[in-house]
């Protein structure tokens, strides 16, 4: 009796497990969509707790607009999506190797995970996404690695600046991080940082190719040439194309 209460309740954490992969990689954008972001002081800096201290829900304010934006372009409504700021945390969520095998970057989701699960308490809801929010004084940190984002999970790490004078560029890693939970996948290539033609461009079809007028938000560089891009000072200077909409469900 024991073994087959042992193979039901198996059977039932399966069933739990298969439900929530496929709930996370077929999302239905018909319902609210709640962002949970947990602001983190990565760096234990005065200045970067200060930032902290200051964040608002105002200042993201464009992103949501941008996103209901994007999506009424391909579905022909826009999407109901709310951010909502959670508790500062005071853990750092675990990074990834800069040179990971396969197992390291399995082992790393598994920490990643325990940690949102280690981190989460009722009061948060039950979010639709959750972003952990790194931020990092400028004075100190000139250059931010890598955010890293899972979609089976929902859950994403986000190393932002905190600086005011850099809120408009945070806004665009955090959407960003934000389209890789729900599917999207990076288009510039690793090694070179260059958005890859045509996937990364958001105007792949103009005449001439070059100087492109924005960024694919997935791809993060306005190609100005063959070896040559920069970075989109903005939002406004970005946009989805069709192909990063087909990931997420907004286009068949």
């Amino acid at each position: 009796m024991w073994k087959n209460i042992r193979i039901l309740c198996l059977l039932i954490v399966l069933l739990i497990v298969a439900v929530n992969a496929y709930r996370d990689q077929n999302q239905d954008w018909s319902k609210p969509i709640i962002v949970k972001l947990h602001p983190i002081n990565a760096d234990g800096r005065s200045a970067t707790q200060n930032y902290i201290q200051s964040l608002h829900l105002a200042e993201l304010s464009g992103a949501q607009e941008y996103l209901q934006q994007m999506s009424a372009q391909y579905r022909g409504q826009p999407i109901a999506l709310y951010f909502q700021m959670g508790r500062e945390l005071k853990r750092v969520p675990p990074k990834v190797l800069e040179h990971a095998t396969l197992i390291d970057t399995i082992l790393w989701s598994l920490r990643f995970r325990f940690y949102a699960w280690k981190q989460h308490e009722s009061a948060d809801g039950s979010p639709s996404v959750t972003l952990y929010l790194n931020y990092y004084d400028p004075e100190q940190t000139k250059e931010l690695k890598h955010s890293t984002a899972l979609q089976k999970g929902r859950i994403s790490s986000v190393n932002l600046f905190a600086s005011k004078k850099q809120s408009a560029q945070n806004k665009i890693v955090l959407v960003h991080e934000l389209l890789h939970a729900f599917g999207a996948s990076d288009k510039y290539d690793l090694a070179t940082g260059q958005p890859i033609y045509p996937l990364g461009y958001a105007y792949p079809k103009q005449q001439p190719l070059f100087p492109q007028a924005k960024a694919e938000l997935m791809a993060g560089h306005i190609p100005l040439s063959e070896q040559k891009s920069k970075m989109p000072d903005r939002l406004e200077q970005t946009l989805i194309n069709e192909i990063t909409a087909i990931e997420l469900g907004w286009k068949k």
